[in-house]
């Protein structure tokens, strides 16, 4: 169900050891570390859409913080038209129509709308 996530921390100090070892302890490498940022899992990709991948991001914000959002796979791009139809119908809004999205591969394809309490969502497809 889950493409990617983005968790927000408001130390990535603090918590880097214990993701990395309940990470580990999942079968999920670490595949990036940066300043206030550590990256887990696999990106999907064309030729892999069932990966899934987690990013544990440094904001010392309050829910609902804008650099976290939750990604949901969708089968199809009418799936992720579906979703943002929906998501605006029940009171949601606006943070980017379905659409390609090349900057991260050229196949993806994505919608994203804040729900109404303010976390962002996405569905997207990969192939």
């Amino acid at each position: 169900m889950l493409d990617h996530v983005s968790i927000t921390v408001p130390d990535i100090a603090a918590v880097r050891s214990f993701y990395d070892a309940v990470m580990q302890a999942l079968g999920y490498p670490c595949v990036y570390v940066k300043d206030g940022a550590v990256g887990y899992g696999l990106r999907a990709r064309p030729d892999a859409p069932g990966r899934s991948y987690i990013s544990i991001l440094q904001s010392p914000a309050m829910q609902p913080d804008p650099r976290r959002h939750w990604c949901f796979k969708a089968a199809s791009h009418e799936q992720v038209r579906a979703f943002y139809a929906a998501a605006l119908q029940a009171g949601g809004r606006d943070d980017g129509p379905p659409g390609p999205r090349p900057h991260y591969h050229d196949r993806y394809y994505a919608a994203f709308v804040i729900d109404p309490a303010g976390n962002r969502i996405e569905a997207a497809c990969h192939v």
